[in-house]
């Protein structure tokens, strides 16, 4: 009988996992806030293998016991349950050995992170800032039907309606995991509001991703930030547009600029450029491994290359067209409305079996 490599890998995961449950308890780790986070997370990130490795043990244990009663037993009742359990077990366990294989892949470690969402209209001028607005309002459905969080931090408002940009922070269970896939150009094909003589006009708007920072992740140093403080523009009535509590940091060594209106509070508009100020700036290191990664994966685009076209809207047609994995549905109206998670489904399963294919080699 060949030798089973999971079960040791899985015994010590399941050693490390109680240790972390030990140390976690601890008077010196509870003392030590930014170490109890880190293992926290690292506790929480084993859970789903230490329960995949104990439903794998009690599996393989149950094939041992039903083997050795087709051996030994010599009552034919008994062996004919052993033999339907055997049976139904060798089609369970090499699907959840693949799902453990997959498992124990290193995840990204951002994939647990909520997301600050950044949609820029990009060619194609009015149309490109109306798509743009589509783009987020398909976004806010999305993360409705999820049941996150969209907070705007910062937006500036198209001509003819939508956004030339529009910043907004993601709050929820994976959020990033999730909304990683939706970093690139999306291009859409209708007939503009715009144009007068009913010609198709293609045109885009450009989609960055990126993981929320917290304060553990980034050590800002105050000296090097720039705080400007300004009346804010566009809607939300007489006493947001009368009052300096929109905020814009400089941070002067990388020249980042964030900004945030978004609140009447300036103390609250401050919290969220500060948050979206460590994001971009933990982005900086983080983009060099997309960069890595973005070259093995087709479902990822790197933060270097976000000029990548990955989606095609074509609305004559009532057509989506995700190019990375040439998939396709014909329900635009519906995807439009927030319903996105089949193709996110596809993006990771193809992400997934990429991950196993690399790891085999």
């Amino acid at each position: 009988m060949a030798e089973n490599t999971l079960l040791p890998k899985l015994a010590d995961l399941k050693a490390k996992y109680n240790s972390l449950a030990e140390q976690i308890s601890s008077p010196e780790v509870m003392a030590d806030m930014k170490k109890y986070v880190q293992l926290s997370k690292d506790y929480k990130d084993l859970e789903p293998i230490v329960a995949a490795g104990d439903r794998y043990a009690t599996m393989v244990n149950d094939m041992q016991a039903a083997k050795d009663i087709l051996m030994k037993e010599k009552d034919e009742e008994l062996k004919e349950m052993a033999k339907e359990e055997a049976a139904n077990l060798e089609i369970k366990l090499p699907q959840l050995e693949e799902e453990i294989r997959l498992l124990l892949i290193p995840a990204d470690p951002q994939d647990s992170k909520n997301a600050i969402i950044e949609i820029r209209g990009g060619t194609g001028g009015d149309e490109a800032a109306i798509f743009a607005g589509d783009l987020f309002r398909m976004y806010s459905k999305y993360c409705e039907k999820k049941g996150w969080k969209i907070e705007v931090t910062n937006q500036s408002e198209g001509a003819m309606g939508g956004f030339k940009e529009i910043v907004a922070k993601i709050s929820g269970d994976k959020v990033y995991g999730t909304m990683k896939y939706e970093s690139g150009v999306h291009r859409v094909q209708r007939v503009p509001q715009t144009e007068t003589q009913g010609r198709v006009h293609t045109s885009a708007s450009s989609v960055v991703v990126l993981p929320e920072a917290d304060e553990f992740d980034v050590e800002l140093n105050m000296g090097d930030i720039r705080k400007d403080t300004f009346c804010s523009s566009g809607p939300g009535g007489q006493g947001v547009n009368t009052t300096y509590s929109a905020i814009r940091l400089t941070h002067i060594p990388t020249g980042i600029v964030v900004q945030c209106q978004d609140e009447r509070s300036q103390i609250k508009n401050l919290d969220k450029a500060m948050t979206e100020l460590r994001s971009r700036l933990y982005n900086l290191e983080y983009e060099k491994y997309l960069n890595e990664v973005s070259t093995t994966r087709k479902t990822m685009v790197s933060t270097g290359d976000r000029s990548a076209k990955i989606r095609t809207y074509n609305y004559p047609q009532s057509r989506v067209t995700d190019h990375r994995i040439g998939y396709t549905m014909y329900n635009l109206p519906i995807f439009m409305d927030g319903d996105i998670q089949e193709v996110i489904d596809n993006l990771q399963i193809a992400e997934n079996s990429e991950r196993l294919k690399a790891a085999g080699e």
